[in-house]
């Protein structure tokens, strides 16, 4: 059976690509990495209960399980090429497979992503992807590069996939559209790939912005300060809830895959500029200081406590 479901995935997840010289169906595969590039790799669990709700439907599991992992290279600014797949089912159940790598197929389809390999066994629902990509020699965004007088910047919006979560769990009603962010989050390749030598470092925002920006400064031995009225919030989140846990959501909510980075504040027009020719927008949100820590201002300037810094594991 196990192996039905493989021949299940691989049907659906049918992309071809010439840098893969052996793919699924050997002990292991064998990729071409091209000339001048460095190769970029990441992994992503997703737990039933934890990453997602219980009940997902599968073809949300398996778009996010693949978008996650992309959001990693693309705070990278590599370029997706491959992934492999491990997959632990409490049962062969052949329709779930079917529906998961349908969605998964089809996002691996957008960004040209080739299944590789990976495994299936059986025990509580969970989804191990790693991904793997590109990037030329000397050009990959860190954590490590921000330095004093640096501007924060982060694309999109913030805090709608904790909104429609928090919703749930309360029993709301959640918009499509903050459930969309919850569920299938689309992550910032083409930004990455933009930000390649303008921004000095970079980090996908999964675990919450402060979270997220103080790994940034922890790995730069440098503090950050952030405007909470700079925050950008979405329509959809502005009508759900009151204006402190918007900003609450924002900060520490997670699972937003939106990139906070850091450039000379004398690129912002270069940079808003650049991101607008691929449909990406970006907001100031603050400014890398001399120190270590963050600080979160009002707007008068004075400085608002922080309560949570946003999700970490084995804190319960």
């Amino acid at each position: 059976m196990e192996f039905d479901l493989i021949e299940v995935i691989r049907a659906r997840v049918n992309v071809t690509r010439s840098d893969v010289a052996l793919g699924i169906g050997d002990d292991a595969a064998l990729l071409d990495v091209p000339a001048g590039q460095q190769l970029v790799a990441c992994t992503d669990t997703l737990v039933a209960g934890v990453h997602f709700p219980v009940g997902t439907v599968p073809e949300d599991i398996g778009w996010k399980a693949l978008a996650v992992n992309l959001s990693d290279l693309a705070a990278m600014g590599a370029e997706p090429a491959w992934a492999l797949l491990a997959l632990t089912l409490p049962d062969a159940d052949a329709t779930f497979v079917e529906r998961f790598a349908e969605s998964f197929g089809e996002f691996a389809r957008a960004h040209r992503v080739a299944l590789a390999g990976g495994d299936t066994t059986q025990g509580p629902l969970a989804v191990t992807v790693t991904a793997l990509g590109f990037v030329p020699h000397d050009l990959a965004l860190t954590r490590s590069g921000a330095r004093a007088g640096d501007a924060v910047f982060v694309t999109g919006t913030l805090g709608d996939a904790a909104g429609a979560l928090k919703m749930l769990m309360e029993v709301r009603s959640a918009p499509a559209a903050l459930l969309a962010r919850l569920h299938r989050p689309e992550p910032r390749v083409a930004a990455g790939l933009a930000l390649r030598g303008i921004a000095n470092t970079c980090i996908d925002v999964s675990d919450g912005l402060l979270a997220d920006l103080g790994h940034v400064c922890a790995d730069s031995k440098i503090g950050a300060e952030i405007e909470a009225d700079a925050l950008p919030v979405s329509p959809a989140l502005a009508a759900s809830f009151d204006a402190e846990t918007c900003r609450d959501l924002a900060l520490a909510g997670g699972d937003d895959y939106e990139l906070c980075f850091t450039a000379p504040s004398a690129r912002e027009t270069e940079i808003v500029e650049a991101l607008a020719r691929i449909g990406c927008g970006a907001t100031r949100i603050g400014r890398i200081v001399a120190g270590s820590g963050l600080r979160l201002l009002g707007a008068g300037g004075n400085e608002i406590q922080i309560a949570h810094a946003g999700w970490e594991h084995f804190s319960r």
